[in-house]
């Protein structure tokens, strides 16, 4: 699945079933629910899990907190002329490889 096809499933009712629960929970955050998409991932271990946590309490805002999740999963806070969208569609795209 491209991204592209990924974004198109957004005006569906559930989450595509053939993605992995990071995706799920991207597309939960995209389609308004950040209770339920941190949900998913916050009991996660996984590299992936803990960038979609990274990217969740980047948005919320809590930096802080992103900061951790961040150095958890070895990446870098993107800086804050770097959007919530950009930052979205390049997780998605990394996960969807």
């Amino acid at each position: 699945m491209t991204l592209q096809e990924f974004k198109a499933t957004l005006k569906n009712d559930n989450p595509p079933r053939d993605v992995g629960k990071e995706l799920t929970a991207l597309w939960i955050e995209a389609n308004g629910d950040w209770d339920k998409a941190h949900r998913i991932v916050q009991v996660m271990e996984n590299w992936e899990a803990q960038w979609v946590h990274a990217y969740l309490h980047r948005k919320e805002p809590d930096l802080w907190n992103a900061n951790y999740w961040y150095n958890r999963c070895g990446k870098t806070m993107p800086e804050e002329k770097v959007s919530y969208q950009e930052e979205w569609d390049q997780i998605a795209t990394d996960l969807l490889k």
